[in-house]
């Protein structure tokens, strides 16, 4: 069993340490190119998958060549798709696209190897965040609703989503390093708790009996 990871800088800082608690229980990988992503967080390259968009375009290239080798595969976008524009209010992907690539999403992985798990975006920091001289914002509010939009989708196709987003919520205060970015206990926290449900999720299916014999 093997799980490949394409989210955002959250995955990234949490990924060592979901790797280390799967060993024993299953492969674990990640969109390459972690290097080129730490020298800026904010803008995604590299192994950050970025907003929707990119991970769509992502996910068809590997669709167009040799696929993903996995069983699983933990899907994240959300935190860039909801960036807004400090003067304008415009989005960097509006809801109604969002809604769109996840679909697209769906039906590109649905012709390859792994089976979608769903991550739901984490919260952000508004009050540290819309500060002046930001490039851009987020609002809590945005987060929201793209991860209400995100539920609708992954429910109506049968996809399960692990909720980071609540559980994050629920490690209390002292949560982030910056405006987005969690502390380092926060970070090993969320990576136990998606661990935790990628080992019951899998012991869960495999345990489902097989029909393939039936009359």
């Amino acid at each position: 069993m093997k799980v490949y990871v394409i989210g955002d800088s959250i995955s990234i800082q949490y990924g060592p340490f979901l790797e280390g608690y799967l060993k024993g229980i299953m492969g674990y990988a990640r969109k390459e190119g972690e290097e080129e992503a730490l020298l800026n967080l904010d803008d995604p390259q590299g192994a950050n998958g970025g907003d929707s968009s990119m991970v769509l375009s992502f996910l068809k290239g590997k669709a167009r060549s040799d696929g993903i080798a996995a069983d699983l595969l933990l899907v994240n976008c959300g935190l860039h798709d909801i960036k807004t524009n400090p003067s304008t209010g415009r989005k960097q992907v509006p809801l109604p696209k969002y809604e769109e690539n996840l679909r697209a999403i769906l039906q590109t992985v649905a012709a390859m190897r792994p089976q979608v798990i769903w991550v739901r975006t984490t919260p952000c920091d508004e009050m540290v965040h819309n500060r002046p001289g930001m490039s851009f914002y987020r609002f809590s509010a945005d987060c929201t609703s793209y991860n209400h939009a995100a539920d609708r989708i992954m429910g109506d196709a049968g996809v399960p989503s692990i909720d980071l987003h609540t559980f994050t919520l629920n490690l209390g205060s002292d949560l982030f390093c910056d405006h987005v970015h969690f502390c380092d206990h926060v970070r090993e926290k969320q990576a136990a708790f998606i661990a935790g449900w990628l080992a019951a999720f899998t012991k869960q299916r495999e345990a489902l009996p097989s029909h393939s014999g039936d009359a």
